[in-house]
């Protein structure tokens, strides 16, 4: 048995956790391998909207086990008030979740960090979540940081204490007032004993070592679902730097993220929106800021599920999906969203750049002077939300899936035309 992954090819918000909801009932096993509560998957069925920032999309799903891997950063209080609002709605994820002993943990004086540096930036933010994701990989990668292991030391809140200090030492180089911080509208002592009062609850779940528990499974014949975060041209190394995450969102990540090799990859599920959004500052060559742009944000309800700030809007970049496709190796892609246009008459796609007088195919991730070249396609004018079956689709919207195709050359399995589970089209 091989591990699938699901991923994002855009710069996050291409509808990955309704995606792995309606996939999870065919996996045994869905484990997140990176990123933290900067993460929002939205998920809608039976009338009620969930958005989760760091439990896996396949916990409505009770038999299937949901996987917190190494990757993935935990701040134990976003995830314990995570899970006391599924348990309200009747969800327990302690019957079927687990969590790595590696995870790294997201201490408060790392959401002060992202504070400091986001202000610090001035007029060249970055447009952090300041969920404190940037500070906790840093330490991870300065082999100082905490994981969830340690809660079981004895000496746990004295090495929480000697991580904050060194923060607040790094603070006070940025003339930073810590006194005057609100985490989540609470005061940093206040959110420290929440903080901690988390850790004991979470106690409860089952800690793993992930990296054997994975390979056991896939052993005994698991089928088991990777589910990515953000996007890949948001990825450390590969995205608009330095405008991007923390972590490697591309499908190499799954391989640290979890503990698995390369060759454990199996088919390689991969996001893309009909149209393309953007939250934060980098560069966006098809942004739209007319019109088209605010229908798009309109009819598609476009604010961040985990920050509410309205999204960048624009046409398909096919240079940038190409990109995504090539470096993850996708082998099904997976259209969200194309609802959004169904009253637009016109459907404009990116097929080029003009940069520097010449036209390139080629995408460059930090490139800020590239002018899209777009191609005119016609629209469908026609309401697909509410369709079941694929051949039943407008002929033009099939012309749109098929153009697609054909300029990527890689199969569209799946087509969403709504926010629930029950819209999605599998071919």
């Amino acid at each position: 048995m091989k591990v699938d992954l699901l991923l994002g090819l855009q710069w996050g918000d291409e509808g990955k956790g309704k995606i792995v909801d309606f996939l999870a009932p065919k996996y045994d096993i869905i484990a997140r391998f990176q990123g933290g509560p900067n993460a929002g998957h939205t998920i809608e069925f039976d009338g009620q909207k969930f958005v989760l920032h760091i439990i896996p999309s396949g916990i409505f799903d009770p038999k299937t086990i949901n996987v917190i891997g190494n990757g993935v950063i935990i701040d134990p209080l976003i995830l314990m008030r995570e899970i006391s609002g599924l348990r309200e709605k009747g969800i327990d994820p302690a019957v079927n979740m687990l969590i790595s002993r590696k995870a790294h943990l997201i201490l408060p004086s790392h959401r002060m960090l992202d504070a400091v540096y986001e202000q610090s930036k001035g007029t060249k933010k970055i447009g952090s979540t300041l969920k404190g994701i940037g500070p906790t990989y840093t330490d991870k990668v300065a082999r100082i940081g905490l994981r969830t292991m340690d809660f079981f030391a004895p000496d746990f809140r004295e090495k929480v204490e000697a991580l904050k200090q060194r923060h607040l030492q790094i603070a006070q180089g940025f003339n930073f007032d810590v006194d005057a911080l609100l985490l989540d509208k609470m005061p940093m002592a206040e959110y420290e004993e929440k903080w901690m009062e988390a850790v004991e609850a979470l106690k409860e779940i089952p800690f793993i070592d992930s990296e054997y528990y994975i390979n056991d499974a896939l052993a005994s014949g698991k089928k088991i679902l990777a589910e990515g975060a953000q996007g890949t041209l948001l990825d450390i190394d590969f995205g608009s730097y330095p405008f991007v995450t923390s972590s490697n969102t591309v499908a190499a990540g799954v391989c640290s993220g979890l503990g698995i090799a390369p060759s454990k990859i199996g088919k390689v599920f991969g996001i893309v929106k009909a149209y393309c959004t953007r939250v934060g500052s980098g560069p966006f060559p098809t942004e739209l800021f007319d019109q088209d742009g605010q229908n798009l944000r309109d009819e598609g309800h476009e604010y961040g599920s985990t920050t509410g700030r309205p999204r960048r809007c624009g046409w398909l970049d096919l240079p940038a999906l190409k990109y995504s496709v090539m470096l993850n190796g996708v082998t099904d892609l997976i259209l969200t969203k194309p609802d959004v246009m169904n009253q637009f008459d016109q459907i404009n796609v990116c097929t080029h750049y003009s940069l520097n007088g010449e036209n390139t195919e080629k995408f460059i991730p930090d490139e800020v002077n590239a002018q899209p070249i777009l191609e005119s396609i016609e629209g469908w004018k026609s309401d697909v939300s509410g369709m079941k079956d694929f051949d039943a689709l407008p002929q033009k919207f099939k012309d749109y899936i098929a153009y697609i195709e054909g300029k990527v050359n890689v199969p569209i399995s799946i087509v969403s035309v709504g926010p629930d589970r029950e819209q999605t089209i599998k071919r």
